[in-house]
């Protein structure tokens, strides 16, 4: 496995899932014990965290356990390549690039999806001269990560008003302290991903802010990013790969069909992180289409940018060199 910070942040995005469908009851009876490691994002819960707190994982042989937190995508892109972690969750673009720079990995599941309810959004302080996209060209945007969803966004942003890519200056802000640099004007902006609803919804409760542009109006209704397995874990535990994707798209259709109940998981989950479970109600979802589906354009966005900025050689990969298909891992 190769992979390397400079790939990660200058080549880009694709990756996409798919969600098992009708698991044969042999994957279940069969299902040897496999523990799978991963690294939580602070603030938030993933799907397959949510099957783990609702039992879906039980009598199928799987076992997650958290071992840390990422400070984003390309770090727990970094741990899986290391063999740090079993699983990583990154934006699309970080996924592509790092499966076009040589790791072997399969996009096996979409994290998260944009839309009308769930998105990135980018804010300024009441006060702020910067009202349009077109007027954060030389300012300073904070984001949780470089080389993941909110700095590909931005790119696209500044694109689409004919500015260059590079017209802002990103700054990398964890989480929790998203709010604090904004308000003290350390930074002009604070990019808040769809993943940190969480500290979002604080932010705007707390007042003095407001939304400069998002990014489903800059990329429309898309999938967000992915969860990544090895290639040879899932050639070694086809079983509970399937069964781990499948409970995982489950617990995201429960979650859209009980908000109220999943934020209540949420918090329990927050609190035993030690984090503010109280947060847990500006939560707003996953994103993610029935079933966690995914379309052609989830993946053929990004791949088409990478290749018109030269970021990835045209026909270099497609969707099917990086989708998780239960029964299917051949390495590629």
């Amino acid at each position: 496995m190769t992979i390397t910070r400079r790939s990660l942040l200058l080549r880009a995005p694709l990756a996409a899932g798919i969600i098992a469908a009708g698991l044969p009851s042999i994957a279940r009876s069969q299902a040897a014990s496999v523990k799978i490691r991963y690294l939580a994002s602070r603030g938030g819960i993933s799907p397959h965290e949510l099957a783990a707190e609702l039992g879906y994982f039980k009598g199928l042989g799987i076992e997650l356990e958290n071992v840390g937190y990422a400070a984003g995508g390309p770090e727990s892109l970094f741990a899986l390549a290391s063999g740090s972690v079993d699983l990583g969750s990154a934006a699309t673009p970080a996924v592509i690039n790092s499966i076009a720079g040589g790791n072997d990995f399969v996009a096996a599941y979409p994290s998260n999806g944009i839309n009308k309810e769930v998105k990135s959004v980018f804010y300024v302080l009441e006060d702020s001269p910067i009202k349009s996209i077109a007027d954060i060209a030389g300012k300073t945007i904070s984001v949780n990560t470089l080389g993941a969803h909110l700095d590909y966004t931005v790119r696209e942003a500044l694109r689409g008003v004919g500015l260059p890519p590079d017209a802002a200056k990103l700054v990398v802000v964890p989480g929790p302290q998203l709010e604090q640099t904004l308000r003290s004007r350390q930074v002009d902006v604070a990019g808040l991903g769809y993943w940190q609803a969480t500290f979002a919804g604080q932010l705007v409760s707390n007042g003095g802010v407001r939304g400069v542009f998002n990014d489903t109006d800059v990329l429309g209704e898309i999938a967000g990013g992915f969860v990544v397995l090895r290639r040879d874990f899932i050639a070694a535990n086809p079983d509970a790969a399937r069964n781990f994707v499948e409970q995982s798209a489950r617990a995201s259709d429960w979650s859209r069909q009980n908000p109220d109940e999943a934020r209540k998981v949420l918090a329990g989950v927050l609190d035993k992180r030690g984090e503010n479970g109280e947060l847990a109600r500006f939560w707003t979802g996953f994103g993610l289409r029935e079933k966690a589906a995914v379309t052609d354009r989830d993946v053929d966005f990004w791949v088409s940018v990478l290749e018109r900025d030269g970021r990835l050689p045209k026909g270099k990969l497609k969707a099917a060199d990086i989708l998780y298909r239960p029964g299917e891992t051949k390495t590629n």
